[in-house]
């Protein structure tokens, strides 16, 4: 893909966020479909290219109408959308197709038409950790960040801090699920779900959705809303057991998706304006910021300490209250790229002043897999 010669003209979230148990898993898929497209003048007849990950594309495509030319069913976990996006630049860019629609929906929180959770006692999984008392993600991820405080000596109160500065983030934002202040002594004060994450270290859940479409740059100005452009994109994985990470500190698919997509966006650290790092625990801000670059190992937690990722700090992180504060379906990457969007086009409820350059970076899995777009409001 040629730097910036696809841009994403179509972006919504579901019309209600939160609780929805009036909607099933598909319905919310085709409601943010359907409002990505109203946001950009198309209809469902005008896309020829489907992405989309927690359902099947063939459903998807289905239930809206459409016959694509060009179909994506990657799933690696909360980031696939991120790599849907450079899926389809690619394939706008190869002539594939010319306008693709990228879906999100999770009944997370009511459960209306959603899969199944756990996995099968014969997969690596259920062979090699569950014996040993993991019980899904709070348990699984504590892995890692008992290593990372160990090794690094992060305090309870900066992991607490990353909480705090996203609840101040979410108190400007009219749609986030969660919205009154938190002090990092509430934050360690509140239940113990497993050592040593507190509730709100860890993610809420949540039903909701959101959808993106995009078209090459092109045609990009013929749109009604402002365009943003995909700049540089990057996607790996690590392992499908958190116990088999090559280092508990540090996430080697989050460093090899980081670099290809600074490295193809053609950007330093410092052209950065905005960043969103998915955030299902309190952990993982800290370690996207020291994978992708932007501060050395060990020093993240005194970063967001410092509140330099607070509003009015030097790098707006997770401006729209993140997974732990503003909405969280299970996947969430979708919602990162959605503020992404808002802020390059100016939009968003908490708006941060002159962003020119936005990088989301998501996570799936245990540290299995990691997704990071960079993405512009003007055309390289």
């Amino acid at each position: 893909m040629t730097r910036g010669s696809v841009a994403i003209v179509g972006a919504a979230e579901t019309t209600e966020l939160g609780v929805i148990p009036h909607l099933s898993q598909l319905g919310l898929h085709a409601d943010a479909a359907l409002n990505a497209l109203a946001d950009c003048g198309l209809s469902p007849s005008d896309i020829d290219g489907v992405a989309t990950a927690g359902e099947s594309p063939t459903a998807v495509a289905h239930y809206l109408g459409i016959t694509p030319a060009w179909v994506d069913g990657t799933a690696v976990g909360g980031c696939s959308f991120m790599l849907h996006v450079r899926h389809a630049a690619a394939a706008i860019a190869q002539g594939l197709c010319k306008t693709v629609l990228i879906t999100h929906g999770q009944s997370g929180r009511s459960r209306v038409g959603a899969g199944g959770f756990g996995f099968s006692a014969s997969s690596l999984a259920g062979q090699f950790e569950a014996p040993y008392g993991v019980g899904g993600p709070p348990t699984l991820f504590t892995i890692p960040v008992l290593r990372f405080m160990k090794d690094f000596g992060l305090t309870h109160e900066q992991l607490a801090m990353v909480a705090v500065v996203q609840r101040e983030w979410a108190a400007r934002n009219p749609r986030a699920m969660h919205r009154d202040p938190i002090t990092v002594e509430d934050v360690l004060a509140s239940r113990l779900i497993a050592w040593p994450f507190h509730l709100l270290e860890c993610c809420l859940v949540t039903d909701g959705g959101g959808a993106l479409v995009l078209v090459s740059a092109e045609r990009a100005r013929d749109f009604p809303m402002k365009p943003v452009y995909v700049l540089g994109s990057g996607e790996s994985v690590e392992t499908p057991l958190v116990s088999q990470m090559e280092d508990f500190t540090t996430s080697r698919a989050f460093r090899v998706s980081g670099r290809m997509a600074f490295a193809e966006a053609g950007i330093t650290h410092d052209d950065v304006d905005h960043l969103m790092i998915y955030d299902a625990f309190a952990h993982l801000p800290i370690y996207g910021l020291e994978d992708l670059g932007f501060v050395a190992r060990g020093e993240a937690g005194k970063f967001i300490q410092e509140r330099n990722t607070a509003p009015g700090g030097k790098l707006p992180l997770n401006t729209n209250g993140g997974g732990l504060s503003y909405t969280h379906t299970g996947m969430y990457g979708m919602f990162a790229l959605q503020e992404s969007v808002r802020q390059l086009r100016g939009t968003a409820p908490a708006q941060v002043p002159d962003v020119r350059i936005s990088v989301a970076h998501g996570v799936g899995g245990m540290f299995a897999a990691a997704g990071t777009v960079v993405l512009a409001n003007e055309a390289p």
